[in-house]
């Protein structure tokens, strides 16, 4: 399919409307029109990216070769569900769906369909993570803070879901291994839904994650530290920041500019202790994510987050909120 994309957008509000702007910008893709159920909404956005704002979501879908859903969680399923029945690739902001047997089902009928879902777990595509791609990343611990300063208005939503998913979907992405087990715990200060949360994700392989999201801190912070044999690595997703310590020996290659910090003597051969700061190209993450998606549905190929790599994030994320709200029962 090497033709012109034509791409539509499903949900203008904050975060549909970047959608549109970024897909109105990519080449070889048009912004081909745009719904949402606020008509007027629809209709200042399509005019400022220069598109159409069609009356009904069924026309959206007849006018365009893939969607990208940008509508609250709990709609997701049925507007990706009508597009996929007719064949058109989808986009799907995060968490992909509700619940996991949603996610099953829209996976399901892509594959009947032979068409393409990618998830919006947007910081797969910030910087520091790409700036670490050359590296083997094979953490045995990992631990991951994500804080919030208060916001009175995005709390109809548990953190687990709203924050907590993005590392989530990190870690599985960086542990090559099943999950085993999962402890958590969490409490609601400010809202019905829990509003600070730390989980505890056992893999197979031994590797530990500790995970923590809060939407009530003081300050801002989105960072990850991954502990591996040989190396430690740093993520700062708010600086957009890699950061890389590591024993190599004399003659292994490493990074221009990389310093030196000493020498370990430890075993057989002298290892040195390098410091490493990956060069990080600034890149709209939005804006690649969508280029990916464009790509991979041009070239047939698997698309960088897939459904059920979607599916799998939601399901971690579902046993968190589980283990959570058990303990709150007790108490």
């Amino acid at each position: 399919m090497d033709h012109h994309l034509t791409i539509g957008v499903v949900g203008v509000g904050h975060l549909g409307s970047l959608h549109a702007k970024m897909l109105a910008e990519i080449d070889d893709v048009t912004l081909a029109g745009v719904f949402d159920t606020n008509t007027t909404k629809a209709e200042s956005v399509a005019t400022e990216f220069g598109t159409k704002a069609c009356s009904t979501y069924a026309e959206l879908v007849g006018s365009v070769d893939a969607l990208t859903v940008a509508t609250t969680t709990s709609t997701h399923f049925e507007v990706a569900r009508t597009a996929l029945v007719q064949g058109k690739h989808v986009f799907i902001e995060k968490p992909i769906t509700q619940t996991t047997a949603e996610a099953d089902e829209l996976n399901r009928l892509a594959k009947e369909k032979g068409v393409l879902i990618q998830v919006g777990h947007i910081e797969r595509f910030n910087a520091a993570v790409l700036a670490l791609e050359k590296y083997t990343i094979d953490p045995l611990f990992v631990e991951s803070h994500r804080l919030a300063q208060f916001n009175p208005r995005g709390t109809d939503v548990a953190v687990v879901l709203d924050l907590m998913i993005h590392d989530i979907d990190i870690i599985l992405s960086f542990v090559k291994s099943p999950v085993v087990r999962i402890e958590a715990n969490g409490v609601a200060v400010v809202s019905d839904s829990v509003d600070i949360a730390n989980a505890r994700i056992q893999f197979e392989n031994g590797c530990v994650a500790n995970v923590t999201a809060s939407r009530i801190s003081q300050r801002k912070m989105r960072k990850m530290r991954l502990f591996q044999k040989d190396a430690y690595l740093s993520i700062d997703f708010s600086e957009k920041q890699a950061e890389v310590f590591r024993l190599v020996g004399d003659d292994e290659p490493r990074a221009k500019g990389a310093m030196m910090l000493g020498q370990i003597d430890s075993a057989k051969h002298k290892r040195n202790i390098v410091y490493e700061l990956p060069k990080v190209d600034d890149v709209n993450a939005l804006k690649y994510e969508l280029e990916l998606f464009a790509k991979a549905i041009r070239t047939n190929t698997p698309p960088p987050v897939t459904g059920e790599d979607g599916r799998r994030a939601l399901e971690v994320a579902h046993i968190i909120m589980g283990k959570i709200s058990q303990q709150t029962l007790r108490m």
